[in-house]
């Protein structure tokens, strides 16, 4: 049986950590933080987690207007009012560590995660954006903390490359230490994409405990059913109110119904699939039922596939730079592309395109494709930048 083993907490499928996800609804209030953990603890849930957000980090000022499920969003603004700073993550843990639940936090870059570190958590989460993000993998698994995973917008392919950064180190090589959370990319998620027989199979052929991070609007059914499959973690994001202007509230659980996720989650771990598969099936329909869990085969959900390759991460043009100048870490940034710009190469190829020279004009923030990448620079002719 798949374990998941966090500062001396042991979770399985017959007792999953149950993560409300918060990220950045409490809007860098205090008090509004506190009610969120208040109503997260309240409603059953394990753990609390939120994000620590530079903008810098996560995408280019020239990312544009995005749709989200509150609105039309400038997103780079909205990141940047989004930046709390380290008293107030400092204040979220402790808070979160009162009420004796875990706090988790989403770093988006290194400078994120190393402040996290040393703020003393115990465990780090990675959004799905940044599955691909290698730079920052590689950063995470030398702490040698419990690292959970999402997996949204990625394919088997990305999955298995970031899981062997970390089982390549030994603190992560028994796989207690880690757990993968399967995932639909998109906002909201229709019930029908979940595809969770999906979740004993990457728990199989990666070693590692399952999970999934449900983006749907029902309280019940993906939990429940992930639950069924055998899940170790189970993530769904919590407001006090859908009415509230995080940028996630519209998708989120309030509490009332996220005690009800809880208890149907508790209900279902460790009993058999077919009991809960039956139980949910008189509430909803065995057509619906079969349609979420799917036929445990890899793939881009229908509602994420137009994400790929744009909500993850790829080299972009922190500045214009000039056909002939070298690409270098500071003109060099790994962004989520998102609707408005072009996507560029995958951020493991960072090490080929720096100290080579532009074999064209990129312009400011947009991806930097291989067509863009000329020779390496000639160490007697150095263009700046």
């Amino acid at each position: 049986m798949s374990i998941l083993s966090i500062h001396g907490r042991k979770y399985g499928a017959g007792s999953p950590l149950i993560v409300a996800e918060v990220g950045t609804g409490h809007n860098g209030d205090r008090v509004k933080a506190a009610e969120l953990i208040a109503a997260a603890v309240d409603s059953g849930a394990g753990c609390v987690k939120f994000q620590h957000v530079y903008a810098d980090e996560i995408i280019h000022p020239l990312t544009g207007v995005v749709p989200l499920p509150g609105g039309p969003v400038a997103l780079y603004d909205r990141f940047r009012a989004l930046e709390t700073g380290l008293d107030f993550l400092s204040f979220l843990k402790d808070e979160t560590e009162r009420r004796g639940a875990l706090f988790l936090c989403t770093p988006f870059g290194k400078r994120s995660a190393r402040e996290l570190r040393d703020l003393g958590v115990v465990a780090m989460k990675v959004a799905s954006p940044e599955l691909n993000h290698e730079p920052l993998l590689d950063e995470l698994s030398s702490y040698g903390l419990p690292v959970i995973l999402s997996s949204g917008v990625s394919t088997l392919a990305d999955i298995e490359r970031a899981v062997g950064l970390f089982s390549a180190r030994p603190a992560y090589q028994d796989g207690v230490s880690l757990a993968l959370l399967h995932c639909v990319t998109a906002y909201p998620a229709p019930e029908r994409d979940y595809n969770l027989r999906i979740l004993p199979v990457l728990s199989t052929l990666l070693g590692m405990a399952p999970g999934v991070s449900d983006h749907s609007m029902d309280p019940v059914l993906v939990p429940a059913l992930a639950a069924a499959v055998g899940a170790v973690v189970i993530e769904k994001h919590l407001c006090l109110s859908r009415d509230d202007p995080g940028l996630d509230d519209p998708i989120a659980l309030p509490p009332g119904q996220f005690a009800a996720m809880v208890r149907a989650v508790q209900d279902a771990a460790g009993r058999p699939l077919e009991e809960t598969a039956l139980t949910l099936s008189r509430d909803y329909t065995p057509e619906l039922v079969e349609a979420v869990l799917g036929n445990g085969r890899k793939r881009l959900a229908s509602s994420e596939a137009d994400n790929y390759g744009r909500t993850n991460r790829s080299l972009h043009a922190r500045t214009a730079i000039r056909a002939g100048q070298a690409f270098t870490e500071g003109n060099v940034a790994i962004l989520r592309t998102e609707k408005v710009l072009r996507p560029g190469v995958q951020p493991r190829f960072l090490p080929i395109v720096l100290g080579r020279l532009a074999a064209r004009d990129v312009p400011d923030g947009q991806g930097i494709r291989w067509e863009d990448v000329g020779g390496p620079v000639d160490a007697q002719a150095v263009s700046p930048g």
